[in-house]
């Protein structure tokens, strides 16, 4: 029988092309949700809030898979998940927000009982990225360091979600795993320059994102150091007057965060036209092979982010499919897909990763 799966917030740009990649890559039948009446018309459209709970297990029921892409996830709970759980429907989401991931990892036992398959953090960054981490680890004996450095142009072709993300993680400190302790770091902080496949140097700061606390319990490693950056530059010097000028307190408030996406959003979208929407990640792994010290670099590079955050979403569903995984329990991605099925997926999608040691 065909596999049904549901991707929640799929009429928004992540969402639709996490859509449009399951549909490519696999045989199920695609239906998307939002809160509002859609007029995308390549997928049937189910309108739902998340915030109405009774409607979660009756929306859910009738899937094999649901993917979770309604963000921001700073202020989600784990009520999907819990009722893919009940349902005994495999769940992924896109998930980018240690938050997020405190809440619903709570759920592993239920899920691991129930003989669901759960699994976080799955776009881009965290996605892909966390994956490309787990190749480095796995080439090393030895681990000490995982640093992960990204790019964005421009909008990175997404919507107002992500713009709501950028700025909801500028509001507080928060932990990062340094020298074995965690330790606080200022978002937006210690800016460093980095050289990307297609972009070259660009500057990037501290910024919180999942995998920042979960390589860190993925793997025996002391340091994980995660900074982010965008392009053109003028949107990093913008970025940080807001994180260390404007007080917490003004940051805090909704309609601030709004005010400032929609603002961002527009200047980007006018940028788009020169600076692209693409997207560039380098990872370095510092250890020991064979008795000596080693760096071994990661590297990829998509004109599109948010179509490179579908396929990193997409892999995993059809992963789950064809099950090729099936491991019941909450997992963090990089506990859930094998560096050899990471590369298949890639390969599929064409997208290269290119790995060296230096």
């Amino acid at each position: 029988m065909t596999k049904q799966v549901l991707v929640i917030g799929g009429t928004g740009h992540i969402g639709h092309c996490i859509a449009k990649d399951i549909q490519k890559q696999t045989q199920a039948k695609v239906t998307v949700t939002g809160r509002n009446f859609s007029f995308i018309q390549d997928f049937p459209f189910l309108q739902f809030n998340l915030n109405n709970l009774d409607k979660i297990p009756e929306i859910i029921s009738d899937f094999d898979l649901v993917v979770h892409g309604a963000g921001p996830f700073h202020k989600r709970d784990g009520r999907v998940l819990k009722s893919c759980i009940e349902q005994g429907v495999n769940y992924i989401d896109v998930s980018d927000h240690r938050s997020f991931h405190c809440q619903v990892a709570g759920y592993h036992e239920q899920a691991k009982e129930a003989g669901v398959t759960a699994i976080l953090h799955t776009g881009v960054f965290p996605g892909i990225s966390n994956l490309m981490a787990r190749e480095g680890v796995e080439t090393l004996e030895t681990t000490d360091s995982i640093h992960l450095n990204y790019v964005v142009a421009g909008s990175g072709g997404a919507g107002l979600t992500v713009m709501r993300t950028t700025f909801l993680g500028l509001q507080s400190p928060f932990s990062a795993w340094l020298q074995g302790q965690w330790q606080q770091v200022l978002p937006y902080s210690e800016a460093e320059q980095i050289t990307f496949p297609h972009y070259g140097e660009a500057n990037v700061y501290w910024f919180d994102v999942a995998e920042t606390y979960t390589l860190a319990r993925s793997f025996p490693v002391k340091t994980v150091v995660t900074k982010f950056g965008s392009i053109p530059e003028f949107y990093n010097d913008l970025t940080g007057m807001v994180a260390q000028r404007v007080p917490k307190s003004v940051l805090q408030n909704p309609w601030v965060i709004e005010g400032l996406s929609k603002m961002s959003l527009a200047m980007a979208r006018v940028t788009d036209v020169w600076s692209g929407v693409g997207i560039a990640v380098c990872v370095d792994v510092q250890g020991q092979k064979d008795g000596q010290d080693q760096t071994y670099g990661l590297q990829f590079f998509h004109d599109h982010t948010a179509i490179a955050a579908g396929m990193g979403a997409g892999s995993i569903a059809q992963l789950l499919l064809n099950q090729d995984i099936v491991q019941p329990g909450v997992w963090s991605v990089e506990q859930a897909a094998t560096t050899p099925l990471f590369h298949k997926m890639m390969e599929q999608r064409g997208i290269k990763i290119d790995g060296f040691y230096f």
